[in-house]
């Protein structure tokens, strides 16, 4: 949480609202091939929780906080949680 926290002040965006949050076991293709983030254009980050429980208890706090996302991803071993600035190019 905290180095998410850290590089969302580098995105220039206020509000949580602006942000996407997700869980997965491949955090670069749901990223960058399914909501088509752009690599050097956007802001996104993603880290590797040290568990399952332990990824969903971020998304749920990001989630918590007002971000958008769901738990649509239900693979209750991905432990790959990614935020991105929603942009008029990316897909929910």
């Amino acid at each position: 949480i905290a180095e998410v926290d850290e590089h969302m002040k580098k995105s220039g965006k206020r509000y949580y609202s602006n942000f996407y949050v997700g869980v997965s076991d491949n955090a670069v293709q749901r990223l960058f091939s399914e909501h088509h983030v752009s690599r050097e254009e956007s802001w996104w980050i993603y880290r590797t929780a040290k568990d399952a429980d332990t990824a969903r208890k971020v998304e749920k706090h990001y989630l918590d906080l007002g971000m958008r996302g769901g738990d649509e991803d239900r693979n209750d071993s991905s432990t790959m949680v990614y935020v991105y600035a929603v942009e008029p190019i990316t897909t929910e």
